[in-house]
């Protein structure tokens, strides 16, 4: 069948995807709420770190368009039944665009695309970079009709994309963010100075604080999802859908283990002196850290690009 034919490249692709978005935004929560006050106007620091930034941010949009208009053909494939060549014509794409939740989503989610490119090519207007952080908001959490959440009926269903919202932006705000942390303690480590080591600091702390917010959003949201989506103990063993959901849990609890770890433990060390030994090797460590944590969210973003994929294990249990 051509939908079987697709599977694997419409995972793939969703998986890219929401990896992407997930960078793009959190990069930009990153900045608003991390990275901003802890910088110092006018240092050579501050420059550094804004256009490191805004790289990432650049990099994650180019990679979210790109994957967003092949999912589109992918599924434009897979709502029609035709092979891949077959289906990638005017009429067919016309008719999923504008006859579908999906395409409805997909071009607000292009007009959020766009505005967003044209903020971050404003970017040193303080006004553009929070339109910016809005549009990116806006951009995950659209997300969520684009899945389950966006066919679960009456007020379940409002309680279901509330819920699938908040667990897309909580997720983007940590996993994405951890890519321009790890990048800024990287270059902490590599030119040890006061301004460096300050920043680096100052950073870990905040950055920690929106790491504990983002885990308790991502908690009790996905408890919500779950609840939804799977319904029973029975569910999460006896189905692919649950097995795989556990996986995702167990990969989510790896990744705030490491989070405790940084915030306890390594976060104090970097209040000793600058360029010493033992404030060079806490960069190190936290630095490390944040890199497995990044492999791990990419793992869970594999999950989530298959997840959508499949039927619930609520609709298999029938209950």
């Amino acid at each position: 069948m051509a939908g079987d034919a697709l599977n694997d490249p419409l995972i793939i692709t969703r998986a890219i995807h929401f990896a992407a978005t997930a960078i793009t935004t959190g990069t930009l929560v990153f900045q608003a709420l991390v990275a901003e006050p802890a910088l110092h106007p006018g240092e050579a620091v501050a420059t550094a770190v804004r256009r490191q930034i805004l790289r990432v941010a650049w990099i994650g949009l180019a990679v979210t368009a790109a994957s967003g208009a092949i999912w589109i053909l992918l599924e434009a494939a897979a709502m029609s039944g035709l092979p891949f060549s077959a289906a990638i014509t005017g009429a067919v794409l016309s008719t999923v665009v504008n006859e579908t939740q999906f395409g409805l989503v997909f071009e607000i989610r292009v007009g959020l695309a766009i505005l967003l490119a044209v903020c971050l090519v404003y970017h040193r207007l303080p006004s553009a970079r929070w339109l910016a952080l809005a549009s990116a908001l806006g951009l995950v959490a659209a997300i969520a009709w684009t899945g389950h959440a966006g066919s679960t009926l009456g007020e379940k269903g409002l309680w279901h994309l509330t819920a699938d919202a908040l667990h897309l932006i909580a997720s983007a705000a940590w996993t994405g963010g951890l890519v321009p942390f790890a990048l800024l303690l990287a270059a902490a480590r590599r030119y040890p100075s006061e301004a460096w080591a300050r920043l680096a600091r100052d950073a870990t702390q905040r950055f920690s604080t929106l790491g504990i917010a983002s885990v308790t959003t991502v908690l009790g949201s996905g408890i919500v999802n779950a609840w939804i989506l799977v319904g029973s103990v029975n569910g999460l063993i006896t189905t692919q859908y649950g097995r795989l959901l556990m996986l995702k849990m167990a990969l989510f609890v790896i990744m705030v283990a490491f989070a405790a770890v940084n915030r306890l433990w390594l976060t104090p060390r970097l209040t000793l002196a600058a360029g010493s030994a033992a404030q060079l090797e806490a960069l190190r460590w936290l630095t490390r850290n944040s890199l497995i944590e990044i492999a791990l969210a990419l793992m869970i973003f594999a999950i989530v690009g298959l997840l959508g994929t499949l039927h619930p294990a609520i609709h298999l249990l029938g209950t």
